[in-house]
């Protein structure tokens, strides 16, 4: 896995990223353009078992030209270690050891409470804001990473 700061040196400034937000249930998954400008919703997955996503992350990966993923990791807010953190910090390792492009996680703090309070700015009802919040906590981790690499 590598940090954020060593995922910079390893890719380009015309590569395109794909965001995960990793949950029990779902995934979220987000990807920015090539110019790594803005990220954007691209679709939730429901979580069945590892291998199963691996396969699909695959499909995405090649079809969409991506150079690394970045995955969102569920820091306490302390910034310590809980069991949210390990089980991604396991399923992470696994995506690595089976994808072709560099893996980072990237501080999940608040990225569903962000997304959620983005929409709520949007004027948009509770039903539509917590439809595909897990994409757009994918999005929210994502445009966060890509701002970070751009700076």
């Amino acid at each position: 896995m590598l940090t954020i700061e060593k995922l910079k040196l390893k890719i380009d400034n015309n590569s395109r990223l794909l965001g995960l937000d990793i949950g029990s249930k779902r995934i979220g998954i987000s990807i920015c353009d090539d110019k790594r400008t803005i990220a954007t919703p691209l679709k939730t997955l429901n979580f069945t078992n590892l291998n199963e996503l691996i396969i699909k992350l695959k499909i995405i990966i090649s079809e969409n030209n991506i150079k690394a993923l970045i995955i969102g990791y569920p820091l306490n807010m302390d910034g310590s270690l809980g069991k949210s953190a390990q089980s991604i910090n396991d399923k992470s390792k696994a995506i690595e050891k089976a994808i072709d492009v560099p893996v980072s996680l990237w501080d999940e703090r608040l990225s569903t409470v962000g997304a959620f309070n983005i929409s709520s700015q949007l004027d948009i009802n509770v039903t539509k804001r917590t439809k595909n919040i897990d994409e757009k906590a994918a999005t929210f981790i994502l445009q966060g990473a890509i701002d970070y690499l751009n700076n």
